[in-house]
């Protein structure tokens, strides 16, 4: 990878790194394997914004939202293993030094192509078979405050991301599991650097102190949050890892850390949960077909595939891209706006485009609320998710976009019903969303991986077990199973059901060749969706480099309010789009974007990397 980390020096541990290697090959019974983990330097990289090059390599490329995460898997790929083998090394990794935002007790989405064929693996986390609809309404009988429903044992869901990851790299893995988990065992054994954002965020979060095992760890003096630059170390994460490494999932959904973490969920002092031992050990990854949808832009035809549902994602993002299609938005260049830095200046999109963008966005999110939830227990409008995907509906659905110079914002758009579709469900209420973070690879064998990975809201349910914190997802569920009519919502929470997700990780292929052209996706809740939209029209319609892409200004709809990311837009821009009726609203939004691309320059292919500067995210590769 040709950027300022590939000629760093190394911090070189071949003794610890051969003795680790060792254990967990003797446990697993395999044979000794040609990768040995280098503990790097540690990476002290500002949160807020901070400006990136952008990256570029020839053979392979990882990009994950931590340095030390995406060491892990480039050391993995430089010593032969496949995009999969490097995609359980960096979530390992994240588990340890972003815990905020992934790990074990959480979920994630996977698409791994192996040249133009898609798999979608579904490691989302399920509700509890003792959970039912009425979980998050108080005595009353109406939607208790969120905050009241996520802290605690009441929101965790059945953690499925590891068992994921070991059907994956059944599948695609090359080396072995357990020297997989070899770089975070040594870190968390040995110790990392606390990094500015989850320094800043230990520092704002108000709840995680109440839990004792947390607030041992990360406010271990005084109750003060451990500072950025502070050496950390979890050896009860190492001895987890170890078990996992050794057993497979089980080592996570059976056994003794199984019965501590539905203990901690069961026995909250305050508000306990209803997960058992039986929910843990009976999780069940899924494999499930892509949303994969034609895509035309600058005269070149693409094919993008995303994950179906219980994602939301890979149907909205689809959405707005093909209603926007329907518009004159692809003739509408960029203008000038201010920069992530402050006094710069900055391409950005005009008011024309962010108004036909915010109103393709709010159809598409009418459209998320009314149908979309986990597909084995709720059915598709018209017996096909794809049914929302068709050119003609979505032709149909831009009709309703005021395209005309100063044409007026529907403010929030109605649902739309596809040809044979019926109004089965009501459409779910509006809910914070939260967390995730992102992994793009590919590898020199010819296959890429996109996974998105979360623990729900930053820091989860602020419950520690183990060294690692357990997910917060069932809040994703909506609060309100129903409508004032009874109407139920396709979101609502049932036994064994997957909550609605926005987590959009991205393939595109160019659909003459079949070749891969981009892997990408985002952190960030619902605004993952808009996050990767973003990206995916500025390379593939504005013909702008990955890391170029990723840095322009965010922008979003939820079928309300026009969010804008603050600072960002020039002021005649925001008047402008409040002139069409549009409400508008400033705020940070703080995206964690991760892609690769494929390039080409002087006749050589190469894998351009970009990663995004509102968080320390990296791309390494060679």
């Amino acid at each position: 990878m040709k950027n300022n980390t590939s000629a760093r020096p190394r911090t070189v541990c071949p003794a610890l790194a051969a003795a680790l290697v060792a254990s967990l090959l003797l446990a697993g019974c395999v044979s000794a394997p040609p990768f040995a983990y280098d503990l790097p330097p540690q990476p002290e990289i500002a949160s807020g914004y901070t400006e990136k090059p952008g990256w570029a390599s020839s053979k392979f490329a990882v990009a994950a939202a931590n340095p030390l995460a995406a060491d892990a898997g480039y050391q993995v790929l430089k010593a032969g293993g496949t995009a999969i083998d490097a995609a359980v090394a960096v979530q390992m990794v994240l588990a340890l030094v972003e815990p905020q935002s992934s790990g074990l007790g959480g979920g994630a989405f996977l698409l791994h192509a192996s040249g133009s064929t898609v798999e979608a693996f579904d490691g989302r986390e399920t509700a509890p078979a003792a959970a039912d609809e009425k979980l998050f309404l108080s005595a009353d009988g109406k939607p208790m405050a969120f905050d009241d429903g996520v802290v605690g044992g009441r929101s965790v869901g059945v953690p499925g991301t590891v068992r994921m990851l070991e059907m994956a790299h059944r599948q695609h893995g090359k080396l072995p599991w357990a020297q997989l988990f070899v770089p975070a065992i040594a870190l968390a054994e040995n110790g990392f650097k606390v990094s500015p954002r989850l320094a800043s965020l230990l520092k704002a979060d108000q709840h995680l102190k109440k839990d004792p095992v947390a607030a041992a760890y990360f406010y271990p003096v005084n109750g003060e949050a451990l500072a950025a630059g502070a050496l950390l170390r979890n050896q009860p994460l190492a001895d987890v890892l170890k078990k996992i490494a050794a057993g497979g999932s089980k080592g996570l959904l059976e056994g003794d850390v199984a019965q501590a973490v539905v203990s901690k969920v069961q026995q909250h002092p305050s508000n306990p949960g209803k997960l058992s031992l039986a929910d843990m050990a009976g999780y069940q990854a899924k494999k499930r077909e892509p949303i994969c949808h034609d895509y035309r832009a600058q005269a070149r035809d693409y094919r993008i595939c995303g994950m179906p549902p219980p994602s939301s994602a890979g149907i909205a993002v689809g959405q707005i891209l093909g209603i926007l299609n329907n518009t004159n938005a692809a003739t509408l260049p960029l203008v000038t706006g201010i920069g992530g830095v402050a006094g710069t200046v900055a391409p950005t999109p005009s008011a024309d485009w962010l108004h036909l963008y915010t109103e393709a966005s709010r159809l598409a999110f009418a459209d998320r609320a009314q149908y979309l939830g986990d597909p084995d227990f709720v059915q598709a409008p018209a017996g096909s998710w794809m049914s929302l995907l068709a050119p003609a509906y979505l032709a149909d659905r831009a009709k309703l976009i005021a395209q005309q110079p100063g044409g007026q914002s529907m403010k929030v758009a109605p649902p739309g019903v596809p040809t044979g579709a019926r109004m089965a469900y009501a459409p779910m209420a509006d809910q914070p969303e939260y967390g995730t973070s992102h992994i793009s690879i590919v590898d020199a064998f010819g296959n890429a991986v996109a996974m998105t990975t979360t623990i729900e809201g930053a820091f989860g349910s602020r419950q520690m077990v183990r060294g690692f914190l357990l997910n917060s997802e069932l809040t994703d569920f909506s609060f309100a199973p129903a409508d004032a009519d009874g109407k139920p919502v396709a979101n609502r929470l049932q036994p064994g059901k997957r909550p609605r997700s926005s987590m959009a990780p991205t393939l595109v292929f160019d659909k003459a060749s079949g070749q891969l052209v981009m892997s990408g996706g985002s952190s960030g809740g619902a605004l993952i969706i808009h996050d990767i939209t973003k990206t995916l029209y500025g390379v593939l319609n504005l013909g702008l480099m990955p890391q170029q892409a990723i840095n322009l200004p965010n922008f979003a709809s939820f079928n309300g309010p026009s969010l804008l990311e603050e600072k960002r837009f020039a002021p005649a821009t925001i008047e402008a789009l409040k002139a069409r009726g549009a409400e508008v609203r400033e705020m940070t939004m703080t995206s964690g974007l991760q892609a690769i691309t494929r390039g080409e320059a002087h006749g050589t292919q190469l894998w351009l990397g970009g990663a995004d500067p509102r968080r320390e995210g990296v791309v390494m590769g060679d």
